[in-house]
This record gives structure tokens, C-alpha cells and sequence, in this order.
């Protein structure tokens, strides 16, 4: 049971729930989990890449119900699992007029915890194609805030050169259960030099995959995701946390790192901790990280800088060693970069100058080194979580709490699962396609971008 969960059952969380006209959140679907109804797909135009997509999921899929304006609104004999509408051949503004006519009726026939996907290619050609490509992401972010039950909605903007190999992880990954907390969201998917055929259960097996501040939290719920996928855990936090670190990586079956990243020598002691181990470096998840919030009033330069080094920093000095190609135990061509982002860096957040700066920072890396490690098909990536129920965030009062929960579409916090299970996606080898984007895993937070 989560932490919001325990809160509701609780006799003082029924309580104030109750005086505050707080209904239950909807549970959410979580793993590799599929929509129980059906998926529906519906073409606009005569894009075929959702179908073929699809099929290689093994997913088989029905027709649309098409609303023709009148009323009441034509429904499904069923609650549907999922709508996937292919908008790849969408060009002209009364085109659009055909994606209400079957968002409409799925929008009121989906099920709890379903999915709507809309499959489009970047913005490109003239005037009203780069207008109705904006269109797309106004109409994903609004329809994110009107689905109830933990449905959710994501825009895939996929590359006119990519196939459906390229799109059959993040399509994947979006239908099922791993994406339980992602939600309004849209990101770029390009194509790739080697595309899959399949979802695999365990796509890390025996890949070497290092996790910063892994002794606890988000970072322990990653340690652990990754090793169900099969991934060799290196598991590193600083010399305190040693024994929480030390059960997480025993855990996992993996190796412990009492490390601290601001370091001049972390990021050479990190490879030769891999290089022992016999295996390639496959990918570094940047998970460490400090808040040492103040009113920028407040804040002096220490506090400044020590907040700017452990987030942004330090991890642009072991990037720099571990993509050195001359680095026994560096990462390896074809491998995978993630760092932690936050809500707070792309929307701002009163009290965290120095932390909204260094999480903006990691975005901002994320995007610049992307097309740099092309040639080596490195991909890089960031997620950017929101309200996540840590034991951090449970120290915080309850009404407080609540607030920061309820701001988001999905009305609770997430789970540090949910942040694991979307780099775990990124950490697919079938996602190759996927680099520089920045994923927010926040159930659509009412407030920023």
C-alpha cells in the first residue's frame, strides 16, 4: 500500500479527506501490464505506422465509434482499454474535425486507467501543417485533464523516416502499466540504426548499469526496476548511506559503490569498479541528489554551490571520464545516459532557485550532448518527476501534502516505481530512437509546461 494510500485509510486521513470534499484517487495500472478492453485504432489520413506497430506488439485491435455531432454521443458496447489514433497523414485543419469525431467517444468510453496515444510526425512543412501539428499538443494536454479513473494521454511525435520498429518500445511502454504516471505528455521519437521487432520482458539482461544515490528512495526503486529487466546493478551513494546501500545492492544481486560523486576521482573509481567486473559499461543513471531549499533572499553562495555541484556538476565530470573512449570500464558505444531532471527545474518553484537551476541544468545537458554522441549511438535522456511519495516527502504536514499531491491530473503523487519504470524504458536497448528528450513522470502537473 502507498504512502497516499495509507493516508486515506487512516482514521485521521478519512477524516480530513472527508472535511476537505477529497474523493478516493483512482488506482492506477502499474507494470507490464496491458488495457483489459479493447485497443481501438482509428487512421486519419493514410498513415499505417500505429497499425504496423501494433502488430508487432502482438496487439490485435478494433474499429473506432465515429461521432457524427448528434446527440447523445455514440458510445462502445464496452469500456474500451485503449484509443491509438495514427495521425501521421494529418495535414490540414478540417482534418482535425475527424480526430474529435473518435476522440469523442472514446474520451467517454474509456476504461480506468486506460490510454489514449496520438501517433504524429514532428511539425514540418507549410503554415497549416506546423499549425496543425501545435494543434496536437494543445488537444493532448487538454483531453490529459478531462480523462477520469487514471486514464492518460500521450503524443508521440514520430520521425517520417522511422519505422515501426522504431516506435515498438515507446508505444509499448505507453499502452502498458510502466507508464502509469506519465501523463499530458509529448516526446520525439527518431529513427534508428537497428530497429526491434518485439518487446522483450528482460531487454537489460546482463548489462552493466550504474545507479548514483541508489541507497535509498527513487534511487533504490531504480536499482530494482532494472534488475527485473536484468541489468547488473552498480549501486552508488556516499560512505553514510554505506549500509542502506549495501542491502539494496544484496538485493538486487548486485555491487555496492560507497562513493561520493563530487569527487575529483568519482568518475575514475566508478570505472574501475566496472572495468573489475569483467563487462562493458551500459549505462549510467544519475540519480544523486541534494535540496538545500531557501528563499533566494536567503540563500548564500554555499548553499548555491554545494546544490549546483552534487546536481549538475559532478555529473558533467564522470560523463566527461566515463565517455572517454580511452577510460578502461567507460561506457560503451550503443549505451545509454539518463539523468534526473524535475518539475521544479522546468516550471520554477518558490524556494528552489538553486535546485530549479541545476534540474534545468540537467535538461539542458540532456539536450546538448545528444546530438555530440550521435555517432556512437550513446542516446541521452532525462525524466523529470513531480510529486513523488518518497519518505522525504512523507515528513511533510498533511494538508501541505495533500495540495502537492491533488496538483495534477491524475489527483495523487506517484510512486518511486514510476520514475524507474520510465528509465527503464529509456534504458531499452529498442529505444534507440529515443535521445535528448526529457520525459516528465508528474501525472501532469496543473502548473508549468
Amino acid at each position: 500500500m502507498s504512502a497516499l494510500e495509507k493516508a486515506f485509510t487512516s482514521k485521521p486521513g478519512k477524516a480530513i479527506a472527508a472535511k476537505a470534499g477529497l474523493k478516493d484517487p483512482p488506482r492506477l495500472r502499474r507494470g507490464r501490464t496491458w488495457p483489459e478492453g479493447a485497443i481501438v485504432l482509428a487512421e486519419i489520413g493514410d498513415g499505417s505506422l500505429a497499425r504496423r506497430t501494433l502488430t508487432l506488439l502482438g496487439r490485435s485491435v478494433e474499429s473506432p465509434v465515429v461521432d457524427d455531432g448528434g446527440e447523445p454521443t455514440p458510445g462502445y458496447g464496452a469500456r474500451i482499454g485503449a484509443l491509438v489514433v495514427d495521425v501521421t497523414g494529418l495535414t490540414t485543419i478540417p482534418q482535425l474535425e475527424e480526430l474529435r469525431a473518435v476522440l469523442r467517444p472514446a474520451v467517454k468510453g474509456i476504461e480506468r486507467a486506460g490510454r489514449i496515444v496520438i501517433v504524429a510526425h514532428p511539425s514540418a512543412g507549410d503554415w497549416e501543417q506546423r499549425s496543425v501539428a501545435r494543434a496536437l499538443d494543445g488537444i493532448n494536454r487538454t483531453i490529459g485533464k478531462e480523462l477520469r479513473g487514471g486514464a492518460t494521454t500521450t503524443l508521440l511525435h514520430v520521425a517520417q523516416e522511422a519505422t515501426p520498429g522504431d516506435l515498438v518500445s515507446t508505444l509499448g511502454f505507453v499502452l502498458q502499466g510502466r507508464s502509469a504516471f506519465v501523463d499530458g505528455q509529448a516526446w520525439t521519437v527518431a529513427a534508428a540504426e537497428q530497429p526491434a521487432e518485439t518487446l522483450q520482458e528482460r531487454p537489460l539482461e546482463d548489462r552493466v548499469v550504474v545507479v548514483t544515490g541508489a541507497a535509498r528512495g527513487i534511487g533504490a526503486a531504480i536499482a530494482r526496476t532494472l534488475a527485473r529487466d536484468g541489468a547488473r546493478i552498480v549501486a552508488v551513494d556516499i560512505p553514510p548511506a554505506g549500509e542502506a546501500l549495501a542491502q539494496v545492492a544484496n538485493e538486487v544481486g548486485g555491487t555496492a559503490l560507497q562513493l561520493d560523486i563530487t569527487a575529483a576521482d568519482a568518475g575514475a573509481a566508478i570505472a574501475a569498479h566496472v572495468a573489475r567486473s569483467g563487462r562493458p559499461l551500459y549505462a549510467v543513471v544519475h540519480n544523486a541528489g541534494i535540496t538545500r531549499d531557501k528563499m533566494l533572499a536567503n540563500t548564500d553562495a554555499s548553499r548555491w554551490a554545494s546544490v549546483l555541484d552534487v546536481n549538475l556538476a559532478a555529473q558533467m565530470r564522470i560523463n566527461e571520464v566515463l565517455l572517454d573512449p580511452a577510460t578502461e570500464g567507460g561506457l560503451a558505444d550503443g549505451g545509454r545516459l539518463v539523468g534526473i531532471a524535475s518539475t521544479s527545474g522546468l516550471a520554477g518553484n518558490k524556494g528552489q532557485t538553486n535546485y530549479a537551476a541545476s534540474k534545468a541544468g540537467v535538461a539542458g545537458l540532456v539536450e546538448a550532448m545528444a546530438p555530440d554522441l550521435a555517432e556512437r549511438s550513446v542516446t541521452v535522456n532525462a525524466v523529470a518527476p513531480g510529486f513523488i511519495e518518497t519518505e522525504m516527502t512523507g515528513r511533510i504536514p498533511f494538508v501541505q501534502r495533500e495540495i502537492f499531491r491533488r496538483s495534477n491530473s491524475l489527483s495523487q503523487g506517484g510512486r518511486p516505481e514510476d520514475v524507474a519504470e520510465t528509465i527503464g524504458y529509456l534504458l531499452d536497448p529498442r529505444s534507440q530512437g529515443v535521445t535528448g528528450q526529457v520525459i516528465r513522470v508528474c501525472g501532469q502537473n496543473l502548473v508549468g509546461a
